[in-house]
C-alpha cells in the first residue's frame, strides 16, 4: 500500500486523503474571515487504522498555521481529539 496523499479540495471545502488514487477520507470545513471550522471527517472503513485520519489532521492544520490568517475551530471530534493529543498544535485553536 501507498503512503496517504492529502490534497485542499477548496471548491468542495474539504481536504481529501487518497491512497494508491482511491478516496480513502475527507475533512470538511468551513470558512470565515477569521476562522477555519473543521466540521466534520471521515474514514472509509477500508482505511481504517492505515494513517489516514492523522493524515488529514496534520495536513489540514499545517495548511492553516502556514496560510497563517485564521484560527482553527475543531467542532468534529476527530480533530479535536487529535489536536489534544498533538499538543504543539494548540496554539492554532480559536480561544487557547
Amino acid at each position: 500500500m501507498s503512503d496517504v496523499q492529502v490534497t485542499d479540495n477548496a471548491d468542495e471545502h474539504r481536504y481529501e486523503a487518497r491512497i494508491d488514487g482511491e478516496l480513502a477520507g475527507f475533512a470538511e470545513y468551513l470558512l470565515t474571515d477569521e476562522l477555519v471550522v473543521f466540521t466534520h471527517t471521515e474514514v472509509d472503513p477500508a482505511y481504517e487504522g492505515k494513517g489516514v485520519g492523522s493524515a488529514l489532521a496534520r495536513y489540514g492544520l499545517d495548511d492553516v498555521r502556514e496560510q497563517g490568517t485564521r484560527k482553527v475551530m475543531p467542532q468534529c471530534p476527530f480533530i479535536k481529539g487529535w489536536i489534544e493529543r498533538h499538543r504543539d498544535y494548540v496554539p492554532l485553536v480559536y480561544g487557547a
